[in-house]
């Protein structure tokens, strides 16, 4: 654990509790890990901590075993009190305390209840147990190695996935899955054989309420079971989970159930059996069912072999077209686990019309923290507000994206085994983000951000106005110096880094712009395009059918239009594309000198570190800007109204 980076919870953090007389009550292994940390605390800063009744500064309390999350906080006279009727909950309410700090022993407060919205609120590992010849240990993973794995086997180092574990219970997170949906050979085995080395992960993540989950293969009852089929209808297939099953809660009692990507892009499912996806989430939910687990059914499914020419195939429609349809059909504990967007993580894409559409079946919302397509964590893109955006947009006129995901709220990871937990310092602001999202979707982003910084910084108003600058507009920076108003995908195709604006265009993943002489962006309306529009259930419906009425951000997603259309900033397109990458890259040059100028406040390997991304960062945006405007030029022949190069 030496030279890893404390992220939100460095000692100074702790200080408050630390040299305060703390009474600790209750019994059981999460009110053991609360009142090690009050010990650790006290040790430090030379405060008390007890069992036994008295005087003191702060109570924390479980006062029942209900398994709530939950916890009521107030203080008065003299005495800060946290009490909750479940240990997770107890272990929560310490962590406000945390947050806090020196406000939760000065300020009087009415006893206040704190509920998490979501009840599940989960990371997934894209993790490899063994490097794959693509991909490395970690598919889209932009911090070093995994966290869990290396080069074929567990690692060692579990005190290093306790303290992960730490760091996710202070912000929320209650639950992880540990590799990669795509689930290759070695990765399947955790099921069956190597079960042990995923129940040693789970015995470290175990103290902090975190519950562990496992990315299966579909195919399992044929590649481990040396079965001839893995039809969900077959009693054999089904006797074949549920025994296996059974095993994994033999060895982990609390697991929290399986992560299955089935049926795209090259994983095996159901389909290969004339059978519907709801078959497929049910068999596993059934062998699940028994050990209350819940399975977590993808529904990133669509057609990864298309024709580009073929103006009619429309990948936004595949979640929407194949789900709605088995709307009903899924158990009470199978979960669909939707992108927050019907793409792929970009930049910017609408909400997923599939999550408003589905009202009798539970719905996860998965967001992206590893930032596969908003800069790999070599570029500043704290995703916050997209993400509040995101869970409180009313995608059926009136119930939030955040109320409609009774599944959950599921991310991405962005962790790895570099010192800096995410490689780049500032994404560790991601994570936190997303964890206190989860918990409340309806948090202040920019409130969470300024905690963020309070927590892992310390106190400094310059500091934190530096950073709040650097950080808070970040992700529409990203957005000006790269893909504009909606369109997606103008990346290096493979491993998604850089500009190359035709780089999918004629390829069988997709297609994204459709860019000519006349105009650009592709006509997803229900009059004259692919009908994507019409998934959406009014008023969006009607706001997405029409250029006039669509939002521009999202005008090219939506519509074809020609590069003069007028937009309702009062720019045309051309212009806007312009005006926006260079604006980008001008805001990127004065975060670079921000974060320069902060050299004295910041621990000097923080600061080298994040010195050195600004610099990729900024040498990638001006390619951007560059090929962006050039490519755009060079099809509109439209000059450049304001007279700066364009190539």
């Amino acid at each position: 654990m030496q030279g890893v980076d404390p992220a939100w919870l460095p000692d100074g953090a702790f200080r408050p509790i630390g040299t305060r007389r703390t009474l600790v009550r209750g019994s059981g292994p999460l009110v053991d890990t609360v009142y090690g940390e009050v010990a650790k605390a006290c040790e430090r800063f030379g405060g008390s901590v007890s069992r036994e009744p008295g005087s003191y500064d702060l109570v924390l309390e479980l006062d029942g075993d209900d398994g709530s999350e939950g916890f009521v906080y107030g203080r008065a006279d003299g005495c800060t009190t946290v009490t909750a009727s479940g240990a997770r909950g107890l272990l929560y309410g310490f962590f406000q305390v945390v947050r806090l700090g020196e406000t939760a022993f000065l300020d009087d407060a009415h006893p206040a209840s704190y509920q998490p919205r979501s009840a599940l609120r989960m990371l997934d590992h894209w993790d490899n147990v063994a490097v794959h010849p693509v991909m490395g240990q970690v598919e889209r993973g932009y911090a070093g190695g995994s966290l869990f794995w290396e080069d074929g086997r567990a690692r060692g180092d579990l005190e290093r996935v306790r303290a992960y574990g730490r760091l996710l219970a202070a912000c929320g997170i209650n639950a992880v899955a540990v590799n990669n949906v795509n689930v290759h050979a070695t990765e399947a085995r955790l099921l069956t054989d190597r079960i042990g080395e995923v129940a040693d992960i789970a015995g470290a993540l175990r103290p902090y309420g975190i519950r562990t989950h496992l990315s299966v293969t579909f195919a399992a009852p044929i590649v481990l079971g040396g079965l001839v089929s893995a039809d969900p209808l077959d009693e054999s297939v089904r006797a074949w989970w549920a025994g296996a099953t059974a095993r994994v809660y033999a060895a982990i009692p609390d697991f929290g159930g399986f992560v299955v990507k089935a049926d795209s892009e090259g994983q095996p499912g159901p389909f290969a059996y004339g059978r519907s996806h709801a078959d497929g989430a049910n068999m596993l939910a059934a062998a699940l069912a028994p050990h209350g687990g819940t399975v977590h059914w993808r529904a990133f499914v669509y057609n990864h072999h298309q024709d580009w020419r073929d103006r009619s195939t429309d990948r936004a429609r595949a979640a929407y077209d194949h789900f709605v349809p088995l709307d009903g059909e899924f158990a009470d504990n199978a979960v669909l686990q939707v992108k927050h967007g019907p793409m792929d993580f970009q930049v910017r894409e609408p909400v997923s019309p599939l999550i408003g559409a589905m009202p009798g079946t539970r719905l996860a919302v998965e967001l992206q923290a590893t930032q596969e397509y908003t800069g790999q964590q070599r570029h500043v893109c704290w995703l916050g507000p997209m993400w509040s955006e995101v869970l409180r947009f009313a995608i059926d006129g009136e119930s939030s994206v955040g109320a409609l995901a009774r599944g959950g709220l599921v991310a991405v990871a962005n962790v790895g085994d570099d010192p800096f937990w995410t490689g780049h310092p500032l994404a560790q602001a991601n994570l936190y983000t997303f964890g206190r999202l989860a918990w409340d979707p309806d948090a202040d982003p920019h409130r969470v951000l300024d905690e963020w910084i309070r927590l892992t910084f310390g106190p400094g108003p310059g500091l934190a106005a530096g950073l709040r600058s650097i950080l808070g507009g970040s992700w529409r920076t990203y957005e000006k110096y790269t893909a504009p108003l909606g369109v997606g995908f103008m990346v290096q195709p493979g491993h998604h880094y850089g500009p190359s604006v035709d780089g999918y265009e004629y390829s069988p993943w997709g297609t994204y712009h459709f860019a000519d002489r006349d105009g650009v962006g592709v006509d997803r309306s229900v009059a004259s395009g692919t009908g994507y529009a019409g998934q959406y259930a009014k008023p969006w419906a009607d706001v997405y059918e029409s250029p006039l009425s669509c939002p521009d951000e999202l005008l090219l997603f939506f519509h074809h239009v020609s590069y003069g259309h007028m937009l309702h900033s009062g720019k045309t397109v051309i212009q806007h594309i312009y005006d926006t990458r260079f604006e980008g890259v001008a805001e990127v040059e004065a975060a670079c000198e921000r974060w320069a100028s902060l050299v004295d406040l910041v621990d000097p390997a923080r600061h080298a570190r994040v010195a050195e991304r600004f610099e990729e960062q900024l040498r990638s945006a001006r390619e951007w800007r560059d090929q962006v405007n050039s490519y755009f030029f060079r099809k509109s022949g439209a000059a450049d109204e304001r007279g700066r190069t364009i190539y």
